[in-house]
């Protein structure tokens, strides 16, 4: 999630930056004013270098993508902490290079053939443009020489997350943070209609599974009434590769990646969400089940009963949206209608309640023209995120502005605090392209075909090809640890 500092909780000026006949969005300029929490970190260990030494100062970072999670554009916005702290304590600026998803790629491609390469791009859900064939092939370069994920209090807590982006010893990724992906929100009115007990209450007493959500969900559905329990994107997802605490290609603690579809565990969820689809309990359109209601609208049809269970991160404008907005699709929070909880853990695991690590943060470029400011930006943003006084005032925005309970926060930070003891990250990433397309292939087969073919035949179409593709992969980045010791 976003840094979510209120422009209602900080006293704040200000000044919009003008443009010069340009068309593009003109950001503007937050100044505010909150408690120095310096003293409280620097006791942690967690220091900033000082304004005067710092090496990178007073420069311009190059930031290229399709979004700009850095400057502000309108006063409504929440303010970046970590970019305020880098244009007030250190003098720096940030140039944004605008492109869009689908021309990401060739963009970066043509600055760097140019001789302008973008100092940072987005790492995070965007790990399919970055990791690892991209950094085998050099677009990107390390980043040891200033982030020691073993020795600094600072990055030590995103050591985890950072060896999803390493190959070898040699680091990539600039980790600045790790939140939860997808959980399970509904609305309690709903839950208490149907006679069903409340998630949270089970999740508290250990006795959220995924049996548990199969019997309400038979409840519930009823495709002549239009009602099915559930309804999103990531339902399978969620199941088989999320709250098992595996996935269908992982990376072992060497680097080399290896196909899991054995694992046993994997086996029951695959089998389960078959089983969900024959007892019709995924909305659909007619024989369609790759859709969803109101034109994939998030939340779509919990508030009206007509749908358990929509799967979603509870990011900007999925979860976290203006209340008057959140009441007509979710439910009306003054009533403490809305709730949300960790994925369903699987009776035949393990115990643990898993979720998916969504990574925050960035790529250094390689022949960047400003590396060193660019870690000391990113250094800024690390430093706000653990800040606790920035901590305070988040909390303090979702329970004024959004009418968050207290126990939605505490669930949120129950959460995080998951995540983080049990870091797990999807990281089928940027492959090399023939395994990628054998990934692509089976996960196609598992989430969009109305489970028409079983699991066991599944395994018998993709298991060699999936074997055969890892061993390539490892072949590639063998050969670039071998060359880049």
């Amino acid at each position: 999630m976003k840094r979510l500092l209120s422009l209602a909780l900080a006293a704040v000026l200000i000044v919009a930056l003008v443009g010069c006949g340009s068309n593009k969005r003109k950001p503007i300029q937050l100044t505010l004013s909150s408690e120095d929490s310096t003293a409280i970190l620097n006791a942690a260990g967690i220091y900033l270098p000082e304004p005067e030494t710092a090496v990178g100062a007073n420069s311009i970072v190059t930031w290229l993508g399709w979004f700009d999670p850095f400057q502000n554009y309108s006063a409504d916005e929440i303010i970046q902490t970590g970019y305020w702290t880098f244009q007030q304590r250190y003098g720096g600026g940030l140039d944004y290079v605008e492109c869009t998803y689908y021309d990401f790629t060739d963009k970066l491609a043509a600055l760097m053939v140019g001789g302008t390469p973008p100092d940072l791009t987005m790492l995070g859900i965007s790990q399919i443009f970055v990791f690892p064939m991209p950094c085998v092939k050099g677009t990107y370069q390390t980043v040891d020489a200033w982030i020691d994920y073993d020795n600094d209090p600072l990055w030590a807590p995103m050591k985890d997350a950072a060896e999803y982006f390493a190959l070898g010893d040699r680091h990539f990724g600039i980790v600045t943070d790790v939140a939860f992906k997808d959980v399970v929100p509904y609305n309690r009115r709903v839950i208490d209609e149907y006679g069903f007990d409340d998630p949270a209450d089970l999740y508290a007493n250990d006795e959220w599974t995924w049996d548990v959500v199969t019997e309400m969900a038979i409840d519930f559905s009823d495709p002549d009434d239009d009602r099915f329990a559930f309804d999103g994107w990531y339902v399978p997802n969620a199941c088989v590769e999320q709250s098992t605490g595996q996935y269908l290609i992982q990376k072992d603690e060497n680097g080399h990646y290896y196909s899991n579809i054995d694992d046993p565990l994997i086996e029951v969820a695959e089998n389960l969400v078959y089983s969900w689809v024959k007892e019709d309990l995924f909305y659909r359109e007619g024989t369609y089940y790759w859709a969803n209601r109101n034109e994939a609208q998030y939340g779509a049809g919990v508030k009206d009963g007509k749908c358990l269970f929509w799967i979603s991160d509870i990011s900007k404008d999925h979860f976290l949206l203006p209340v008057a907005e959140f009441e007509q699709v979710w439910g009306d929070p003054r009533k403490e209608e809305v709730m949300f909880v960790p994925l369903p853990r699987h009776k035949e695991g393990d115990g643990t309640y898993y979720l998916s690590a969504n990574p925050d943060g960035a790529m250094l470029v390689n022949n960047a023209p400003n590396p060193e400011g660019a870690i000391l930006l990113l250094q800024c943003l690390r430093f706000k995120i653990v800040d606790p006084v920035v901590v305070d005032i988040d909390k303090k925005q979702l329970k004024e502005v959004y009418l968050w309970t207290d126990e939605m926060l505490e669930m949120y930070d129950h959460c995080k605090e998951l995540v983080q003891a049990n870091t797990r990250i999807f990281n089928t990433g940027a492959l090399d392209e023939n395994l990628r397309a054998a990934y692509d292939a089976l996960d196609y087969n598992i989430r969009r075909s109305g489970a028409s073919k079983t699991w066991a035949q599944l395994k018998e179409q993709y298991s060699d090809q999936l074997d055969y593709y890892c061993e390539e992969q490892n072949k590639i980045i063998d050969d670039y640890i071998a060359e880049n010791p």
